[in-house]
């Protein structure tokens, strides 16, 4: 899955736990009519890919949900659920140019109104 968006926030890393549980904390705010702030964490050695990430930057992030389940004191089961980034890329802003491909082609950009440009070089 992934979510794409600006990014509202990033924490620092945390370590938990006596065993050093590294984590890290995003939110994205999500571009779209009801716009969403999603938290994203990112664990052990994939808290430094958020490095050279910073504040009001678009990007995609791609995720996986994941549950667990915990037996409380009254012994009644009660169940989270987080939102665990793995990649995460900067996206291109809508009405940014965009950086020719390397190489010595043409590209031919065939548009129409409710389709986006196809720049592949074939």
């Amino acid at each position: 899955m992934e979510v794409t968006g600006k990014i509202k926030k990033i924490d620092e890393t945390k370590t938990v736990g006596a065993s050093g549980f590294k984590i890290r904390e995003m939110v994205v705010t999500t571009n779209e009519q009801y716009p969403q702030m999603i938290l994203i964490q990112f664990v052990q050695d994939k808290c430094d890919l958020l490095n050279n990430f910073k504040v009001d930057q678009e990007v995609k992030v791609s995720v996986n949900l994941r549950g667990r389940e915990w037996i409380n004191p009254q012994g009644e089961a009660v169940y989270f659920n987080t939102i665990q980034g793995w990649r995460i890329e900067a996206e291109q802003a809508a009405g940014s140019p965009s950086t020719p491909p390397a190489g010595n082609f043409e590209t031919t950009a065939a548009v129409s109104d409710d389709s986006e440009p196809d720049d592949l070089p074939f």
